[in-house]
């Protein structure tokens, strides 16, 4: 399998390579007192574009960063200078938090070669890398988008999938929320879990800011009860540690996963979604 990643000392070798684009794809929970933008402008991977979760989205949502329209995506991430035939990497200042989304998304719409950065930002800087400052600017490029429908459900899908138990729903929100033992960060969520779903928390995936082994992951996706050979739909607060599992499952060998873009921000907040607790 073609490897997920690219160590540091890849990407400081590959950084002047015109052919390779570097996303800094960096995204906090709306408690996190964090301003990723701002985090960007004061120091980046040299030649690094910013990719804003919540602006290259389906902004007429009412739901957190959904997917836009392929279009749409083609036109901002091109705009960007991210082009369709380019080897992206993307990396996040958590080590691995929002980076898989961005990964996802971009493999949803048909990048042919997209990769994280092992690590991440926090390795980058521990290993006294060069950083830059200020607003990256690149020359616009082509994004030929070639939309993966198999990679993503909508609410429809999921419901008849909890309902006829056809693929394994994992959701990789911490226990007590899962279990509806602690209160969703967003307001107006019940809580509890989609019926017949799993928890795999996504604090169980990752080491020191980084992925697991395969090895490691498919031991724990194995005491979890996960087939890797049968459909995976993944799912969490909002998409984001969604794609963090679905990655953990693609490293594990897990042959069909799917991203449930609207995850328990819609789930949560539908009168009409049956809810477990």
């Amino acid at each position: 399998m073609e490897s997920l990643f690219v160590s540091t000392e890849w990407l400081a070798e590959h950084l002047s390579d015109p052919n390779i684009a570097v996303v800094d794809a960096s995204w906090h929970m709306p408690n996190a007192s964090r301003n990723a933008q701002a985090e960007y402008l004061a120091g980046h991977i040299p030649g690094a574009v910013y990719f804003d979760i919540d602006g290259v989205a389906d902004t007429s949502s009412n739901l957190p960063h959904m997917l836009p329209a392929p279009e749409d995506f083609a036109r901002m991430v091109g705009a960007l200078g991210v082009g369709s035939d380019m080897t992206i990497v993307i990396y996040d200042e958590l080590g691995l938090f929002s980076a898989p989304r961005v990964w996802w998304t971009f493999k949803t719409f048909g990048a042919k070669d997209v990769r994280i950065l092992s690590g991440g930002g926090p390795k980058w800087r521990a290993e006294r890398r060069p950083l830059e400052a200020g607003h990256k600017t690149k020359a616009p490029a082509t994004f030929t988008v070639q939309f993966n429908p198999d990679r993503v459900v909508d609410f429809d899908a999921v419901n008849g999938l909890s309902k006829t138990e056809t693929a394994q729903i994992l959701d990789a929100r911490p226990a007590p929320r899962f279990h509806a033992e602690a209160p969703e960060p967003r307001p107006g969520l019940r809580s509890g879990h989609i019926p017949n779903s799993r928890n795999v928390p996504v604090s169980l995936l990752t080491e020191n800011g980084m992925l697991k082994s395969p090895e490691a992951l498919k031991a724990l996706f194995d005491e979890r009860g996960v087939d890797l050979s049968e459909p995976i739909v993944t799912s969490c607060g909002s998409g984001v540690t969604a794609s963090t599992l679905a990655l953990a499952l693609e490293q594990a060998g897990a042959k069909s996963v799917a991203v449930y873009d609207g995850s328990w921000a819609e789930w949560g907040s539908r009168p009409d979604a049956e809810v477990e607790s």
